[in-house]
């Protein structure tokens, strides 16, 4: 007698689903940006029909607000040592995610670039979420300055926004023009310069 598999629950079928959808949009918006996507282009993409897309997330709107989260995520370290060493971690962190996760690190620079020039979906959207991420790396600015790794000149929220800017600006370089070689060197020399401007002077 053999086991058969577990059946699965409807909860982990509607996961999976909501899972292929959204990678198809990203790969498609990787490809030519979101205004030219629709639902039914996804669902073929995806293997599904388009009312199956509608069905999981109701709206285009909501699809994009999903491929957002997605496109933007990445695992930010447990926190160890001082807050300067935290910062430092999640700068390498982000690096190496947008190198992994090229299709969605594509799809994110096609959306930023879409948000930036007031799409009226994306926009809102990409304000919310980069607000929270400037507010996480400023209280970690915070921590390093209460624990001395950090000087105690530095504006934690002006910190963050540059902070952001590097890690943006050098994501998307690393996906408009990847250099053949030398991006562990890129991502030791981002983290060397989080150091340089907010490390305490001896």
């Amino acid at each position: 007698m053999t086991d058969r598999p577990a059946r699965r629950t409807q909860e982990q079928r509607r996961a999976e689903t909501e899972r292929r959808v959204v990678d198809a949009a990203m790969t498609l918006i990787a490809r030519s940006g979101s205004r030219a996507v629709t639902l039914a282009e996804v669902g073929e993409a995806a293997g599904y029909s388009r009312g199956i897309v509608y069905h999981h997330f109701g709206s285009r709107e909501r699809l994009l607000e999903a491929v957002v989260d997605e496109a933007q995520r990445f695992d930010v370290p447990e926190y160890q040592g001082d807050g300067l060493d935290h910062l430092v971690r999640i700068v390498e962190a982000y690096l190496r995610n947008v190198v992994r996760r090229t299709p969605a690190a594509r799809a994110f620079l096609q959306l930023w670039g879409e948000a930036i020039a007031a799409d009226p979906v994306l926009a809102p959207l990409f304000a919310r979420r980069d607000a929270d991420f400037r507010q996480l790396l400023a209280n970690v600015v915070r921590q390093g300055v209460a624990d001395g790794s950090v000087r105690s000149d530095v504006n934690p929220a002006a910190a963050a926004v540059l902070v952001v800017a590097l890690v943006r600006g050098t994501g998307l370089q690393l996906i408009a023009q990847p250099p053949v070689r030398g991006v562990p060197t890129l991502i030791r020399e981002a983290a060397r310069s989080v150091r340089a401007a907010f490390a305490v002077t001896p």
